[in-house]
């Protein structure tokens, strides 16, 4: 899996507008063809009409990300940022194909897009299967 910070969210953080430890967010899944644009995709109306359609056990704009960690790494010379994993369990048909995730900021102001996690390729999970996301990380250059 490769993630890629959105550029939005750098210069959010630099302003000042982003705090990891107090704000809340989310994830979405996006449909299949979706590619992420470093550049235009900021906020999370960007990409709203990309996400994965609400059915089967996935409802768009809902999956809170809980346990945010940040973590100062000297020898790389970055800020890791993590998450718990997150699941949607398919009920009622497949969930998916998805090419990657969204992650944004639900408490600020216009929503800011944190990055896109690539998974290489569609994924789905199939009536009753689970479709995870684990491993959540953001690296802050």
């Amino acid at each position: 899996m490769a993630n890629a910070v959105s550029n939005h969210c750098k210069f959010q953080l630099a302003s000042g507008n982003i705090d990891f430890d107090t704000s809340s967010y989310k994830i979405i899944l996006m449909d299949t063809g979706f590619t992420f644009d470093i550049d235009a995709d900021a906020t999370y109306a960007d990409v709203s009409a990309s996400e994965l359609a609400t059915g089967n056990g996935y409802t768009q704009n809902t999956k809170v990300l809980a346990n945010v960690a940040l973590a100062e790494d000297d020898t790389n010379d970055r800020v890791n940022v993590t998450w718990d994993d997150v699941v949607w369990t398919a009920s009622g048909g497949s969930i998916g194909p998805s090419p990657g995730a969204i992650i944004f900021d639900d408490t600020s102001s216009d929503d800011t897009v944190i990055g896109f996690i690539d998974f290489a390729s569609d994924q789905t999970a199939t009536d009753g299967g689970t479709f995870t996301v684990p491993n959540i990380e953001f690296r802050i250059a």
